[in-house]
C-alpha cells in the first residue's frame, strides 16, 4: 500500500528562522530523504510554499469559486493529493475545478517550494 505523509506545522517557524536554522532543517530533511531512498519506499514528495500563496477552489451550482489563501471549513480534512505540472495558476484552477470532490468539498491549489526542494536535494546527495 502506498501512503502520503502530509506534514503540517506552524508556518511562522520557518518564516522566523535564521539562515543557519533553515540550513539545519534542510540537512535533517536531506538525511530523512536519503533513508527513504535507501529503503526504497519514496515515490515522490515536495515542500509546499506557505498557505498564504495558495488558491482555494470550490464548484457550487456549476460555478467555479476561488479564494486567495487557505479557506477550510473545520469539518473538512485533507483527503487526497494530486501533484500536477501546469502552465500557470489559471490552468491549475481549471484542473482543480474538475476534481469530483470540488462539488461538495474544497480543493487547495498551492505552488511547490522549488527553492527548498533544491536545498534539501543538495543535502540528500
Amino acid at each position: 500500500m502506498e501512503y502520503m505523509l502530509l506534514i503540517y506545522g506552524d508556518e511562522s517557524e520557518i518564516h522566523d528562522a535564521t539562515p543557519e536554522q533553515i540550513e539545519g532543517h534542510a540537512q535533517a530533511f536531506g538525511a530523512y530523504v536519503r533513508e527513504l531512498m535507501q529503503r526504497g519506499v519514496i515515490r515522490g514528495g515536495a515542500p509546499l510554499q506557505p498557505s498564504s500563496v495558495s488558491t482555494t477552489v470550490k464548484v457550487r451550482n456549476g460555478k467555479t469559486l476561488t479564494t486567495d489563501g487557505p479557506f477550510m471549513e473545520t469539518k473538512e480534512a485533507l483527503a487526497g493529493f494530486y501533484h500536477l505540472e501546469c502552465a500557470d495558476l489559471d490552468e491549475a484552477i481549471e484542473l482543480a475545478a474538475k476534481i469530483p470532490a470540488a462539488a461538495n468539498g474544497t480543493i487547495e491549489v498551492r505552488p511547490v517550494w522549488t527553492e527548498m526542494v533544491a536545498l534539501v536535494g543538495k543535502h540528500a546527495m
